[in-house]
């Protein structure tokens, strides 16, 4: 098996990309390729670790691309202007069969953008989305679409109920996991109009396309393992997405804060230490790595733009478990499949009936 690595990508890149590829190499048993600028990379790893890639591990490697895609670039020129850079030939290897899985930090338009028209989207898939991992009690939490379409129809954020639900339970292994409409309200009737429209679709078609919908969700009810998948659209997933890594920044630095506060509070801590540490280790987002891009081809793993070493390590390990796991497969199977084509088409006739009324 061989990851493919944007070593360009992300606020922290190259250097948080190196040392995290270096961390997980261990604990993996798949090939690492960095795609960038060589002799930026090697001359990184020479400076941190003071020997070659190939002398830390022979599952190391660099494939020379000599164009970055910055953060401010406009996706679709950047992966349409800039074809030696990093993402776009992660792109073109992944595509062409010389890869099982690509991860990047970078631009999250571009790499859709590229997800969608370079490596191409399972057919029946209106938009692909992220399905991002958090923290929940007692469990793991689906945000879907957690960044990738800040404009959505009701026909796409059913689809990312469907999708999410196939990756869970085929993938996460969670039989029949509840999906919920992320909402102001739990009432049928609240929401915009995005919102109404699409419970509306989730409630009458759920049965059909086997999703357990259990209705709307509101975000302070979200991690208390009522519910297995939250879906919104990416505008909202991505601020709900963001303000929970927030609170748990904060909640862990006021947390220290207060045990470190006078010497009877750290004497206080010490026998607390093994909980606090189970506790500090159950909210930290950089155990659940990064985010699938669910509804492409092929396996694309988009990473958190400020990733660091710690985090790099864990999307890989979990990079491997989505090839591993067939995650894409069983959603092409499923997608691909001529019940599911009919059902689609039947939802998509309903949809244009009610718009021309």
């Amino acid at each position: 098996m061989k990851i493919l690595l944007d070593a360009m990508g992300g606020d922290n890149a190259p250097d948080a990309t190196i040392r995290g590829a270096v961390s997980a190499i261990d604990e993996v048993e798949s090939e690492v390729v960095l795609i960038g600028q060589e002799a930026v990379i090697n001359t990184k790893v020479r400076e941190f670790y003071g020997k070659s890639l190939k002398e830390i591990s022979p599952r190391l490697s660099i494939y020379n691309a000599k164009e970055i895609i910055e953060m401010e670039d406009t996706p679709t020129v950047a992966i349409k202007n800039k074809k030696d850079s990093s993402m776009v030939v992660g792109f073109n290897l992944l595509k062409q069969g010389e890869g099982d899985v690509f991860i990047s930090a970078g631009n999250s338009g571009a790499l859709l953008t590229g997800a969608t028209l370079l490596v191409g989207r399972i057919k029946g898939i209106d938009r692909p989305a992220l399905a991002g991992i958090l923290p929940a009690y007692h469990g793991k939490l689906v945000l879907m679409d957690c960044g990738a379409n800040t404009n959505c129809k009701p026909i796409n954020l059913l689809q990312f109920a469907q999708m999410a639900s196939i990756y869970m339970n085929n993938t996460l292994g969670k039989k029949k996991p509840k999906i919920g409409l992320l909402n102001i309200g739990t009432e049928e009737t609240k929401g915009n109009e995005l919102v109404r429209n699409s419970y509306q679709l989730l409630k009458k078609y759920s049965k059909d396309l086997n999703i357990n919908f259990i209705g709307n969700v509101e975000g302070r009810d979200a991690f208390l393992g009522e519910v297995d998948v939250i879906v919104a659209d990416g505008f909202t997933g991505n601020v709900f997405l963001k303000s929970v890594e927030g609170l748990g920044k904060f909640v862990k630095k006021s947390l220290k804060e207060s045990l470190m506060h006078n010497i009877w509070s750290k004497l206080g801590s010490v026998p607390a230490l093994p909980s606090i540490k189970r506790f500090s280790k159950m909210v930290d987002y950089k155990e659940y790595g990064g985010a699938l891009f669910l509804g492409v081809q092929k396996p694309v793993v988009k990473a958190h733009g400020s990733s660091d070493e710690k985090l790099f390590k864990y999307t890989i390990k979990q990079a491997e478990q989505f090839v591993k796991n067939k995650a894409v497969d069983h959603l092409t199977e499923i997608y691909e499949s001529e019940i599911n084509k009919e059902k689609m088409q039947e939802i998509k006739d309903f949809i244009q009936k009610l718009e021309s009324k």
